[in-house]
């Protein structure tokens, strides 16, 4: 799944610390949902979507191949 969360986040100015005391979740998250390796929980996603105030749709995408 590809994202637009690092560049949502930076807009911000937010670190990544920033972004996780946010959602209540470790930094290790974000860093692994930034870099693909991590696809997080629809609530998650919910809730990252709400905090920038965009749709989930605007900040996750599935990959052409899925």
């Amino acid at each position: 799944m590809q994202n637009t969360l690092p560049a949502l986040r930076q807009d911000r100015g937010w670190s990544q610390q920033r972004l996780a005391d946010e959602l209540g979740v470790s930094r290790q998250t974000i860093i692994s949902i930034e870099r693909g390796r991590f696809d997080p929980s629809l609530p998650l996603a919910f809730r990252i979507a709400r905090l920038f105030e965009t749709s989930i749709e605007h900040v996750f995408e599935p990959d052409d191949a899925e």
